[in-house]
């Protein structure tokens, strides 16, 4: 009989400590620690591939000596997917999915599982019956012949499953209710988590299988269980959206085989998610009439240009502190913008309430947006609307000048493709520009103030 042992872990970091304690001196948050009964490894008990197979330990190699070859990827159906994993998925990669309750993680998972005709999936969940599964499948209207399903929690049957079916990709959904027998602990603690993973990750590298994780988050909308779950996985992608509302954003914040600015947009419909090839028709709202305080920016994520919309309303302070409110975009970027437009461009904001939104539901953090919000809260400042014709793209700087943007081209061609006439560059942008190549107008700037004079006269 294995050893019995009492260990205290953060609920919020993973962090361990023989006793309890009220402040994690990992993370710092309080009251976190919670008794957790953890069995040492029994021997007797194995993992899925101990018992047949008789491991060499590795011995270390000169570098020049290690024979590399290129990364084979397997493609998917989904186009979205496939630029987000940076281009396919990665044979023996481990990716994690988080996002909230009810945003479409296990329906993302299904549509892949499904739509994989060539490839043989095992669907792993602990959450819903085969035939809650089956009902969803039928929804999606997406037949398979070559898509496993299994109801189970326990990962020792869940690895003698794999041993007979030998998928080339297997799916957990999600890892929060699996169990191992090495751990006494219960489902979803810390332990589990861990150990569950390191057996995923351990299946993974040693068949070059890839596995897909889905992971719970927190009420903070971080991922849910210890903080080294991130680390142990190889990407990491957040699935976010209003669940109110139809569109969904799929974002990489963690890759090892690809760019962390990459998104995949989405739309929610009763049959599964749709992908939204051209994002500007949602980031970019259909009105009838001008409006004031609204602005279109060329933003650039990932290798994707996308055409933003920003809205500003600016209003008189009706208390002693004026209110400065973001959606999608940095509070501390929108204050100092504010001090530019103040200080260089005359406008007496100081006494004034400022609210900015990123329309569309996403977050916006690169400079080159910033000529876009000052425009929008100038619109807004003299109740005067913009074209809707005309879009910007650089940065603001401090002493009221524009600044140049990286991948000019790529913004102005995708402006140009959607219809616009007019498009707002900083002036060193120019250089090795040819603008004959377009037929959109470009207007280059160096200070912020010439930019107002010629767009509202």
């Amino acid at each position: 009989m294995a050893k019995v042992k009492t260990t205290f872990f953060c609920q919020n970091c993973g962090a361990s400590s023989p006793k309890w304690i009220g402040k994690c001196p990992s993370c710092n948050e309080w009251n976190t620690y919670v008794e957790e009964v953890v069995q040492k490894e029994d021997k007797a008990k194995t993992t899925w591939r101990e018992e047949s197979i008789g491991r060499v330990a590795p011995k270390p190699k000169v570098l020049s000596e290690i024979h590399t070859t290129s990364e084979r990827r397997l493609a998917t159906n989904d186009q979205e997917l496939n630029r987000v994993l940076g281009g396919g998925i990665v044979s023996g990669s481990l990716v994690l999915i988080g996002g909230e309750p009810g945003i479409g993680k296990s329906t993302l998972m299904l549509q892949l599982a499904l739509g994989q005709k060539n490839t043989r999936v095992l669907y792993v969940s602990g959450e819903e019956s085969q035939h809650q599964i089956k009902m969803r499948a039928e929804r999606l209207g997406v037949p398979s012949d070559n898509c496993f399903v299994l109801a189970e929690t326990n990962t020792q049957n869940i690895f003698t499953q794999v041993k007979e079916i030998q998928p080339e990709v297997l799916i957990i959904d999600s890892i929060q209710t699996l169990h191992t027998s090495r751990i006494e602990s219960a489902a979803g603690s810390v332990s589990q988590v861990r150990e569950s993973t390191g057996e995923l990750m351990k299946f993974a590298k040693e068949t070059n299988t890839p596995v897909f994780i889905v992971g719970h988050i927190t009420k903070d909308g971080g991922l849910a269980g210890p903080k080294v779950l991130e680390h142990m996985v190889d990407t990491v992608l957040q699935f976010e959206g209003d669940r109110h509302l139809s569109y969904r954003i799929l974002r990489t914040t963690k890759n090892r085989f690809g760019s962390t600015s990459e998104l995949g947009i989405y739309e929610m419909s009763g049959t599964g998610l749709r992908e939204v090839s051209n994002p500007s028709e949602i980031l970019i709202s259909q009105k009838e009439e001008d409006l004031s305080g609204v602005a279109i920016g060329a933003t650039i994520e990932g290798n994707r240009p996308l055409l933003i919309e920003v809205q500003a309303l600016v209003s008189a302070a009706t208390y002693g502190t004026p209110q400065r409110s973001t959606t999608g975009f940095d509070a501390k970027r929108l204050n100092m913008l504010l001090a530019v437009l103040e200080k260089r461009g005359g406008l007496r904001v100081s006494a004034q309430d400022v609210f900015l939104n990123i329309a569309g539901g996403i977050k916006i953090e690169e400079p080159a947006l910033d000529l876009t919000v000052c425009a929008a809260i100038v619109s807004s400042y003299h109740d005067i609307s913009i074209s809707d014709k005309v879009c910007f793209a650089a940065e603001v700087g401090l002493g009221g000048e524009i600044r140049g943007v990286n991948r000019i081209e790529n913004r102005i061609s995708e402006a140009e493709k959607l219809g616009f006439e007019e498009i707002y560059i900083s002036k060193y942008n120019t250089k090795g520009l040819n603008v004959s190549d377009h037929q959109i107008r470009i207007k280059p700037f160096a200070k912020l103030i010439e930019v107002f004079e010629d767009l509202l006269g």
